[in-house]
């Protein structure tokens, strides 16, 4: 399976991410807007809210050559943020200190923010899977399962997976396919076993 490393992931790539054999990360790609890489979005008391890095805006660049806009400090924005919205989930003092770190040292490029997003994922949602990263981009492929579409954040794509309850959800209703950290927040240690248990329905 190949697809992007983004930036803490939206659930429905760690669903594909839980059902691979293995798994190779593509960084070889032109840099493209509106995607996951610079975005996630969690669940606020106002419903879905986006939370975005700002990058040196270079144009035709790959993404692993784009750096990180360093004068503001957009990360005590990003902290503040999650704190406010999952301070009382179920999970989030457990897991905050080892998730929050990630904004202690932030890389100078975006890729290696986004591999460290993925790596402290793996080990907080204890997933076992070896990964690659590409060393040439090809922009099809016949004989790998190509999920890099995942990425995508102007897709308006139904995923119909299984409704978990939400800080908010009692107020504005369930909210598919957020950042990764709204379900581990809330699911905690049950959150690869519900991964694990979704489907794709694509249409």
């Amino acid at each position: 399976m190949i697809l992007y490393p983004t930036y803490f992931s939206p659930i429905a790539q760690y669903v594909a991410i839980s059902k691979a054999d293995n798994l190779t990360f593509e960084v070889e790609d032109n840099y493209q807007k509106q995607t996951y890489r610079t975005r996630c979005y969690i669940y606020s008391a106002d419903g879905r809210q986006l939370l975005n890095i700002p990058i040196q805006h270079n144009q035709n660049k790959k993404t692993k050559d784009i750096k990180i806009d360093t004068s503001f400090h957009w990360q005590k924005q990003h902290i503040k943020t999650l704190q406010i919205a999952y301070r009382s989930s179920p999970y989030f003092e457990f897991y905050e200190e080892e998730v929050l770190i990630i904004f202690d040292k932030i890389p100078s490029f975006l890729l290696d923010l986004n591999m460290k997003c993925q790596e402290v994922m793996f080990d907080l949602l204890q997933l076992e899977i070896p990964y690659t990263s590409t060393k040439e981009y090809t922009k099809k492929y016949t004989d790998i399962s190509d999920m890099r579409f995942l990425a995508d954040a102007k897709s308006k794509q139904q995923y119909n997976f299984d409704q978990y309850i939400q800080v908010f959800s009692d107020k504005l209703g369930f909210i598919e396919n957020l950042s990764i950290l709204d379900l581990l927040f809330m699911e905690g240690p049950n959150a690869l076993n519900y991964l694990e248990n979704q489907s794709f329905d694509l249409k």
